[in-house]
């Protein structure tokens, strides 16, 4: 990427205990003439490793919600265009040539990216996630609190990539478990207080989610195709799915309402 565009695009990438999957964040950052690590306090190794990065700014936060400390994040970019990644994200070198001959250079507010999923390396035919807004121009976009995620709205023309932002999370089986416990009580409130139901709610609330999560979600990986990791990916679908629908029950909030 050329130095004008290195310096155009700020990195703002959100961290805590993510010495399993940093550095390879990083490694596909080195483009960059300036990335910002918003860090939740970490107890492992991860600001180490920022640390090796000369062109890395490590700048500290308590947690509270990813809305904050994204918008913490963005009072530390100077660029007029940020690149909001997740520390499990790899921009490959498609994408970097993508956002310099076209988005740069046609003058878009923001863009629109799709994925590319991995499991430990492995990439899946396919995934249940979504094109996320993940880069635009600071003045253009905004960041919206969703349930136990966040998102971004933007303002202006969109540009649709066709190279896809890599995501490949390789954190341990029991912090990955930990984190789902907490993204489905988010998950719950959010449902709780939505003023209208989805039709993805409305099959949770049936309680059938996590069987229809898990076998859309082995279907799109690739399934036998992809072997284990295909299986891996479906088991994480079924695993928050299950959480969301016991809270649900818990609740009982089983269909019927309360």
């Amino acid at each position: 990427m050329s130095e004008r565009a290195g310096h155009a695009v700020t990195p703002l990438v959100l961290t805590y205990n993510e010495a399993p999957n940093i550095e390879r964040c990083l490694e596909g950052l080195r483009w960059a003439g300036r990335v910002v690590v918003v860090d939740s306090g970490s107890t492992d190794a991860t600001t180490a490793i920022v640390a090796r990065y000369p062109n890395a700014v490590l700048v500290t936060r308590p947690f509270d919600d990813f809305k904050r400390q994204t918008e913490f994040g963005m009072e530390h970019v100077e660029s007029e265009h940020v690149l909001a990644l997740d520390a499990d994200m790899i921009v490959s070198p498609a994408l970097r040539a993508e956002i310099e001959e076209i988005y740069l250079h046609q003058g878009f507010a923001g863009g629109l990216l799709p994925f590319e999923y991995r499991i430990f390396g492995r990439p899946l035919l396919g995934s249940l996630l979504r094109p996320q807004y993940r880069i635009f121009r600071r003045a253009a976009g905004r960041v919206v609190q969703e349930g136990h995620g966040h998102s971004f709205v933007v303002e202006g023309p969109i540009h649709s990539f066709a190279a896809r932002l890599i995501h490949d999370d390789r954190k341990p089986v029991e912090r990955w478990a930990s984190s789902q416990i907490g993204y489905s009580r988010h998950e719950q409130q959010r449902m709780a207080h939505a003023a209208r139901s989805s039709l993805k709610d409305r099959l949770r609330r049936t309680g059938l989610m996590p069987l229809a999560a898990g076998a859309l979600a082995y279907a799109r990986a690739g399934g036998p195709l992809r072997g284990g990791a295909a299986l891996r990916y479906a088991y994480e679908r079924v695993v928050f799915e299950a959480l969301l629908a016991m809270r649900l029950l818990e609740d009982g909030d089983d269909g019927g309402g309360r």
